[in-house]
């Protein structure tokens, strides 16, 4: 059963539990579709701070070669030099620099996310989804979150264009993140 407790009881240091949370991403593909991915290894802390929300950090690594879209040949040219390179920078990774409250469930987290070698600030919306007890007797809390970014703001161009006009993927990719982190004892 999930609940909302007394914020203040959920202050501590989490760890984001990977079988259980999503770093998903959505791209437009040839001006026409949405393609969806996400990676599948990861890892994270959260500190949360339930009194005061503007002393909560989170961090995350991701492992760029472990990028899925359910296409092994898009993953292979994903992973290459056109894209993220992931022979010379295997690791993107989130810090965050902000957190605030901004009413009821709702947060917003701001940090350096470094892809490619690049660091542009990157501000991430979330929702509370409640915390509860699992039957293994782990105290877990749970975020949904959404942010948007333009991925040629980290050196991520590479396009062809179409015959009919525009190119073949989008410039703004749409970044989702399911989180299920567990409290440190």
């Amino acid at each position: 059963m999930t609940t909302t407790p007394d914020l203040s009881t959920l202050t501590g240091d989490y760890t984001v539990d990977p079988t259980h949370t999503t770093i998903g991403f959505t791209a437009r593909h040839a001006m026409v579709t949405n393609v969806k991915g996400k990676f599948l290894d990861f890892t994270g802390t959260l500190h949360l701070d339930g009194s005061d929300p503007s002393r909560s950090t989170a961090s995350l690594d991701v492992t760029m070669d472990s990028i899925d879209t359910g296409s092994p040949d898009r993953d292979g040219h994903l992973k290459s030099s056109d894209f993220f390179n992931t022979g010379e920078y295997p690791t993107m990774t989130f810090r965050s620099t902000k957190a605030e409250s901004t009413g009821g469930d709702d947060y917003r987290i701001t940090g350096d996310l470094s892809i490619l070698g690049t660091t542009k600030p990157l501000t991430i919306d979330l929702e509370f989804n409640g915390a509860a007890k699992d039957p293994f007797g782990n105290e877990r809390v749970g975020f949904e979150g959404k942010a948007e970014i333009k991925r040629s703001e980290w050196g991520l161009t590479w396009n062809a264009a179409l015959e009919t006009g525009g190119v073949l993927v989008s410039d703004k990719i749409k970044l989702n993140f399911d989180i299920s982190a567990i409290r440190q004892a």
